[in-house]
């Protein structure tokens, strides 16, 4: 980690560089610290190890609805009638199918050996004991097949995968009542700044509220790690050195906003060079130039990472996203990539600039997106009124009807 000097003004940096450099600075947790929870409780973790499934999904053929298994060869034409010689419902299995008959069948029952095709109920008849078959079925009609949504010891979740709603239900489908997920990284989190308060708090002259403590403690949880607020911290450099100390000690991450520039009042990046290492960065992007990355030394040995996010809400809402998403994916061993845009249009104007560019904007009912007229870096509600982020090249203009990379918020916790 280099330790540029105080007075030093890095030049701008790329955000793919940025990126590469925090890869390959940081490394997954290790392999010793993985945990094993219930299915039940998995939700929002990520995998330490592959989900392979215990059984065939479906284990037996099934019928996909509720209707009459039965031999094609039986039903030469539509309107055959077929005497009914038994009744399979879901979690029983039947006996061989008799020629020349067909099964009451439901949903979910295994297909009775012998029986090729089920015709659902709407197109049959009930008889007294029989059935007319309204249709001339094909052959594995209304059919499930075994293992036609998954094999048995094959690989259905890969480690690295951040367990939704819907990942769970398929470990549980495949057998797995526990999953081996990695601990959760530890961050801790405070804010300096003497202009700081908190809501519920009177406001004295010259001071704010500290909006930023809030965004971030929710976007450290929301990406799966566990957070202790050490709370505001003065503008002193004893006070910051001594928190970053008490940060480091049980932490694998410590994410700060503001004091990164280099203004007398701005103590973190002398702090940080006495208690470890920094790296300060000028990133080419906008909201969000300045962003300290490095490390603090703990009591008992070894680091803490650090990541200096600027004090303006927007500005630290949007470097999170790109500096902070990407070290705690990568201590989770996850992929530390931006998420994929989707290619959308842009139903607004908008001048080049010579940084890349993140817009806050929000879909509209036509399938383009719609722009938040104020893309001031202190505008916080741009970031709640819009529901995603255009990625914007530096040097390029956006003009109405352009095709343009929008990501979600949802996708940068996916």
């Amino acid at each position: 980690m280099s330790t540029p000097s105080p007075t030093s003004r890095p030049a701008l940096l790329p955000l793919d560089d940025a990126l590469a450099r925090l890869r390959d600075a940081v490394s997954p947790l290790p392999a010793t610290e993985v945990q094993t929870v219930s299915t039940f409780d998995g939700l929002g973790r990520v995998l330490a190890r592959d989900v392979v499934a215990l059984v065939d999904v479906p284990p037996a053929d099934n019928s996909a609805m509720d209707g009459y298994a039965m031999r094609r060869a039986d039903v030469p034409a539509a309107g055959t009638v077929l005497p009914v010689s038994q009744r399979v419902a879901a979690g029983h299995v039947g006996a061989a199918l008799q020629p020349g008959t067909a099964a009451r069948i439901f949903t979910g029952a295994p297909v009775p050996h012998g029986a090729d095709a089920v015709v659902m109920q709407e197109q049959c008849e009930a008889l007294d004991g029989a059935v007319r078959v309204g249709i001339v079925p094909d052959a594995g009609l209304a059919i499930r097949r075994r293992g036609e949504d998954v094999r048995r010891d094959s690989v259905v979740l890969p480690a690295g995968t951040r367990l939704t709603p819907q990942a769970l239900g398929l470990a549980a489908s495949v057998g797995a009542a526990s999953l081996d997920v990695v601990r959760r990284p530890r961050v801790a989190l405070f804010s300096t700044g003497d202009e700081l308060a908190m809501p519920g708090e009177a406001l004295k002259p010259g001071a704010i509220y500290n909006s930023n403590r809030f965004t971030l403690r929710a976007l450290i949880q929301a990406m799966g790690a566990e957070c202790t607020d050490l709370g505001i911290v003065p503008d002193r450099l004893d006070a910051t050195r001594d928190a970053l100390r008490r940060a480091a000690v049980g932490h694998d991450l410590i994410v700060t906003s503001g004091g990164v520039s280099v203004g007398e009042e701005d103590h973190l990046r002398p702090a940080v060079l006495a208690e470890g290492a920094l790296d300060l960065w000028q990133l080419a992007v906008k909201p969000g130039k300045p962003l300290a990355f490095g490390s603090v030394r703990r009591a008992g040995g070894g680091n803490a990472w650090f990541i200096g996010l600027p004090g303006n809400p927007v500005s630290s809402f949007v470097t999170f996203l790109l500096a902070a998403r990407p070290v705690l994916r990568r201590l989770q061993g996850a992929s530390a990539d931006l998420p994929a845009p989707l290619m959308l249009p842009a139903h607004f104007d908008w001048p080049a600039d010579r940084r890349r560019e993140f817009l806050r904007v929000r879909r509209n009912a036509e399938g383009g997106l719609d722009l938040f007229t104020n893309q001031g870096s202190g505008v916080l509600t741009s970031a709640v009124w819009g529901d995603g982020l255009v990625d914007n090249p530096a040097q390029t203009a956006i003009r109405q009807g352009d095709t343009v990379r929008y990501v979600p918020f949802s996708e940068w916790f996916a």
